[in-house]
């Protein structure tokens, strides 16, 4: 009973150490060093054939130059602070759509919910290269949405979306919004209708019951939704490279052009240990919120 109790607990303790732990040790450690015309393109390298000298040497030449380098150039700062806005508005977008379409689903007739609910998730049947793709396509200059909006009559020539940061916007709310549409629906769903019922019979109106009872009631799902979009918004890099121009400032596609344009590992590896260190605040409050929403069921 012991042993399979150890098994399971070390089970994902060991899926943390294989796929977190060990790659962030060698991201770290290539932080630390420096780059190099070589295979890999960075030096020093550990040669455990050399013994203790060995490793004395290799620990002994690790530095932090490349974290002070971030704070010389001006682009990094700029990439994270972009980043960070970004991903706050957009986070707050997503908020805006994703609450009307979960308040909608969660008071939809029970034999209607399933539906809807695979209607939410069916983009992620399709990949999500080829739905950014389709996305050029509509909000080009000569894209569905232009067309559309000249046969209309509302514009008189094609508007330029593509590469701009709206299209980046429009792109994330796109394809994140169903992750902050679950958590909610989930919320509402359980939510108590007599309350409501009560709150009303007690004066309110329903918008006032709305906003003093529904919103209240739904805060973890709202919470749990905002965490599930800000964090991968942050390092986002495919929308922000295929819809967004040479403006588009973020720190994703920043980290891309270091190790594959520049083939700068050391300041790459440098860049991605501070976003982590920067995902860390929000991926613990996210789980402290769902610990409390576990805490709470029970």
């Amino acid at each position: 009973m012991n042993f399979r109790r150890f098994f399971l607990i070390s089970v994902p303790y060991v899926w943390l150490l294989i796929l977190f732990l060990i790659p962030f040790g060698i991201v770290l450690k290539i932080s630390l060093s420096d780059t190099a015309l070589a295979i890999p393109p960075y030096t020093p390298t550990l040669d455990l054939a050399g013994g203790w000298t060995s490793i004395k040497e290799f620990f002994s030449q690790l530095d932090f130059e490349n974290f002070a380098f971030l704070t010389t150039d001006d682009l990094y700062w700029k990439s994270y602070l972009s980043s960070l806005k970004i991903a706050f508005l957009a986070t707050f977008l997503c908020l805006l759509v994703g609450f009307p379409i979960a308040y909608g689903m969660a008071n939809a007739p029970d034999e209607w919910r399933p539906t809807l609910m695979m209607l939410v998730i069916l983009p992620f049947w399709t990949s999500f290269l080829i739905r950014v793709y389709a996305w050029m396509g509509i909000l080009s200059q000569e894209g569905l949405l232009n067309q559309f909006l000249i046969w209309l009559g509302v514009i008189g020539e094609p508007l330029t979306i593509l590469n701009t940061n709206v299209a980046v916007y429009i792109g994330i709310v796109y394809t994140y919004c169903p992750f902050m549409i679950l958590p909610i629906y989930s919320t509402l769903e359980k939510l108590d209708g007599s309350l409501l019922e009560a709150g009303e019979d007690l004066g309110c109106s329903r918008t006032t019951a709305f906003w003093l009872i529904t919103v209240p009631l739904s805060k973890s799902g709202i919470i749990a939704g905002c965490f599930l979009v800000f964090i991968p918004a942050l390092g986002e890099f495919v929308i922000p490279t295929l819809l967004g121009g040479s403006g588009t400032l973020m720190i994703g596609k920043v980290l891309f052009e270091e190790f594959f344009s520049n083939r700068d590992w050391p300041v790459a590896s440098a860049v991605a240990i501070v976003l982590l260190l920067i995902l860390i605040i929000p991926i613990v409050l996210y789980q402290r919120n769902e610990q409390k929403m576990m805490e709470a069921e029970q």
